[in-house]
Parts: structure tokens; sequence; C-alpha cells
């Protein structure tokens, strides 16, 4: 199907559901001026609203999900439920202002799942926004059917289907089970919104979350715990006058046309950076090692954090673990690097600083606002039996062949309008760029024109060369998020295993995504 053709039929189809869905009618950006940040692929979106005076509020914790039950499988075997309903709620960001935000439970972040390798779990998402949504587990070794194929929507409760809505999804109604056998290694995951063309706008109102997997190889290790382990989800947002999110879609319904003003096609950067949810907070803490499980929940912002101390070095940051869990030994890295999407799992020895210190995180490429996020306030003694070992787990190399695939992520034409692509293909739901055979390691190389962040879903790979040299800092471990930089090259190890069907690779730069910059990846039986 052509991308012009079928992009009348997304226009079309969204006008059915927002008829079935209602209409709700969304606050839009206003006014708001634009400027092109250094070593950012996009643009900043400035607030209305004053912005409050950083690290003046409490660091959040995000609220830890508990199952409401059991359920047993066609298999036999019994899985933890877990329900989440996605609804809209009224919870305040700036201080002293409520800001409408699209909620998973209506909380934003939504509430972190920790879950166990081995123990399947069953998610239900109920719909009582009012538009479709989609979920996908970020990160997550999962059954098709659950990874949350961009048209697999979850239309609002209540909502009366289209009867033939031409598209080539699964629709479902009120709510809808996502199964994940949690046959993978301890990791720092996350869930977020997924619907086609929409996904920027959705996550950018709140539907995201942590989903944390833990195993007995990482219980064994003596690594910091408890109050010492500190979830930190990044990103980036605008307000307008009245303190509402403000977003450049070019439909504030979010129903019927997809993408950004023009101006904002390369991505949307707000100037006000969240943790957990609160602007630039502050976080209390015993001088000790403690260990913080980074997500790049951002737009399009890329992070390079650096742990300042007053009239000191910087402090440096011990890597242990990357999008796919823990690293075979720990890296010392003098920043933290990341782009939309990753997750980096580090050690901060806050104990090498007197008590009564202040070691603020910055993002070194930010100005103004953006340079500043988080700072820890070193306020008591406290002992600490917590390590870093010279082995934290084993990774087997993927050994691949010669350059089996190649995308190529730049700039294209969308039918009569600018958007992105790979291979010159936009989107094409029905069909498929590459049929990969199940327990086959294949090397694909991925090109660029500017930055991308590429994500491929169902399992991780590795890093093999960057620019034609070995993997880069960044490149450790298992990832299913890889960061592409100006022109570079690119080359992946790549297997998928278990789950047959249909899933999605895709630029992570969420205006990105919603403009086309994503392909349909379909795993085969192998050989």
């Amino acid at each position: 199907m052509r991308r012009s053709a079928l992009h009348l039929t997304r226009r079309t189809f969204f006008g059915a559901l927002a008829a079935a869905a209602g209409t709700t009618a969304l606050s839009g950006c206003g006014a708001l001026g634009i400027d092109t940040p250094p070593g950012q692929t996009g643009e900043a979106l400035r607030s209305e609203r004053p912005l409050p005076r950083p690290y003046e509020v409490p660091l959040p914790r995000p609220r830890t999900a508990r199952p409401t039950g059991t359920l047993t499988l066609p298999d036999g075997t019994i899985a933890d439920l877990y329900e989440i309903t996605q609804r809209a709620a009224e919870v305040e960001i700036l201080p002293g202002v409520r800001t409408t935000v699209w909620g998973y439970d209506g909380t934003f972040p939504g509430p972190a799942l920790e879950t166990r390798t081995g123990r399947p779990v069953v998610v239900r998402h109920r719909n009582e926004l009012p538009v479709p949504t989609v979920t996908h587990l970020h990160g997550g070794h999962t059954p098709a059917d659950s990874d949350g194929w961009p048209l697999d929507l979850l239309l609002p409760a209540g909502a009366a289907p289209p009867q033939h809505h031409g598209m080539p999804g699964d629709l479902a109604v009120g709510s809808r089970d996502h199964h994940y056998p949690m046959t993978q290694r301890a990791a720092t995951l996350w869930y977020h919104d997924h619907r086609m063309d929409f996904t920027g706008p959705d996550v950018h109102r709140g539907l995201l979350g942590l989903h944390l997997v833990r195993d007995d190889v990482e219980d064994a290790l003596p690594l910091p715990r408890g109050d010492r382990e500190i979830p930190l989800v990044l990103c980036d947002r605008s307000f307008d006058a009245d303190g509402r999110l403000a977003y450049p879609s070019l439909d504030r319904s979010l129903r019927r046309v997809p993408g950004v003003e023009a101006a904002w096609m390369e991505g949307v950067l707000g100037d006000v950076v969240l943790v957990n949810g609160a602007p630039w907070p502050v976080a209390e803490v015993d001088a000790a090692r403690h260990r913080l499980r980074i997500l790049n929940g951002a737009n399009a912002r890329r992070f390079s954090l650096a742990f300042q101390v007053p009239g000191a070095p910087d402090l440096p940051v011990i890597q242990i673990g990357s999008d796919g869990g823990l690293l075979a030994a720990p890296v010392e890295r003098p920043t933290v690097d990341l782009a939309p999407g990753e997750r980096c799992d580090v050690v901060v020895d806050l104990g090498r600083v007197p008590v009564g210190t202040e070691v603020t995180v910055v993002n070194l490429p930010g100005t103004g606002p953006t340079r500043d996020v988080l700072r820890f306030r070193v306020v008591r003694a406290a002992r600490d039996d917590s390590a870093v070992p010279a082995v934290l787990s084993e990774i087997d190399p993927l050994v691949p062949g010669p350059v089996r695939r190649e995308f190529v992520f730049r700039r294209g034409a969308i039918g009569d309008h600018a958007g992105w692509t790979i291979n010159d293909r936009s989107f094409d739901p029905d069909g498929s760029l590459a049929d990969v055979p199940l327990g086959t390691t294949e090397t694909w190389r991925f090109r660029t024109d500017v930055h991308h962040p590429v994500h491929v879903h169902l399992d991780p790979v590795q890093v093999l060369a960057r620019g034609g040299r070995g993997p880069g800092p960044s490149d450790a471990g298992w990832k299913d998020t890889v960061d592409l930089r100006p022109g570079e090259i690119v080359d992946v190890a790549v297997r998928f295993t278990d789950f047959a069907g249909r899933f999605v690779l895709h630029c992570h730069n969420l205006e990105h995504e919603d403009m086309a910059m994503m392909a349909t990846i379909r795993t085969v039986p192998g050989a």
C-alpha cells in the first residue's frame, strides 16, 4: 500500500474512532517559541508559565504496583495478574499548579511493576481515556499479540468499534490482557503507549512507567538495595500559561491527523526537566553507595549526565547494567549518556564526599534550565555493606556472519509532505521489511542522516562496531535501543527467539516514529 493512500485510510479510521470514543477537546500549545539547542535533534518548546526554582521539590519515587490475583494460563502455568487503568487525572507537577495528565492508574509516571524471571505475568490494561491506546513493554521478550503492535488498538471503555475499520490490527474495547512470560534476565524495562501516529503526544501526556525484572543472579550480588536503589525516570516537558502540558500536535484532539507542526518535525524538546514527574528535584541521601536505575523517557532529548561536586572533580559512575540487564563486568564512566528509550544502571559512591555536600547531576549538552537535572544532598553518615563485584553476570557473545541486512534512517517524503523513512519507505502495516528466521544470528547495519535512537522489539542486540571501529562507551551489554549519531554506521548482532509473528523496528525519537520512521519485522520459524 502506498503511503499517501495509507495516510488517507488512517485519517478515515481515526475519524471513525473519534466518533465512537467521543469528542473531548485537548488544549493546544499556544504561541510558544522555539529554538534548536546544540547537540540535539529537535526544537525547544518554551513554556509560557514562569518556571520554579530548581532543587526545591523532593524527589518522588514511583508507586510500586501489586498483583491483584493470579490466572491459570491455557498451558496450566500460573501467572500473576496486574490491573492498570489508563485515565486522566490532575496532578501537581509544577508547585502549586494542577496539571491534567493521561496516566497509568492516573499517575505520572505510572506505577512501577516488579516481576521475577520465570514467573509469568498478565497485565490487564483498561482504557478510560478519550482516545485509543496501545501498550508496549519496551525491552520485553514478549509474544507478538502482547507486544504492542501499533494498530492493536484498545478502544475506550464503552466505545463502539467501527464495523469495517480496514486496518490490519486487532481491536479490543475497554480492556486487554498482555501476557509476559518473563523468560528473560533481570533488567530495567519500561512500558509506554505505542499507538500508531500518536505515540509522541500520548507519552508526552504521561503514558509511561517502569517495569523492573529481578532474578536470582542479581539478588546474589552485594549491590546497593532498598532505599539505596533509586529509579530515575527522566523526561522533559513544556507548560502553557495555565500550567497545562504543551505539545504542538497538528490535531489537538489526538484522533484524526497525525504529526506535529512543521517547526517541530525533528523532535519536541521541553524546557522543564522532570525526574520521576518532579521538576529538578532534590533527594536527601546517606553517605553511601547508591544504585541508580536511569531511564531516558523523553520524546527526543538526549542526556549526558555528570555528577558535580563543589570545588572538587566530578564523581565517576560505575556502570553495572544496560538496556538488557547486568553487564559482564562493571565499567567506570565519567558521564551517563542516554538517548530516548535507553536505560543505564549505575552505582555512585556518595560516601566519597563529606556529609553536608550537595552533589548536582547536570546535563552537559543542556543550556539554561535544561542543564539542571537533579541534586543529591548527603545528610547523614551511614554503614555501607554494599560492593560492586568484578564479575556481574555471564554474557555469551553473538557470533554472526557478514552483514545480512542494512537499514538506512533518514528524512524523506511521506506522500505529499516531509517525514522520516527507513530504506526510503514509510511504515506500512501490511508489509514487512525483513523476514527473520527464529534462532538465526544475523549482522544488521544501521546508517543514519541525523541522530536516531533505533529500537528493536522482541530481543536485545549486541553492538559489534561503530564507525568502522569497536563498540562505543554506551554500547556495552545487551541493547534494545542503539543511538546512531549523525552520519554514523553501526553494526549489530541480532538473534530472535521463541516467538514467531509481527514486530517492529523504529526510531525512538517519538516525533520521528509518528512521522513514519518504523518498519515491520516478521519472525518466522527457523529452518
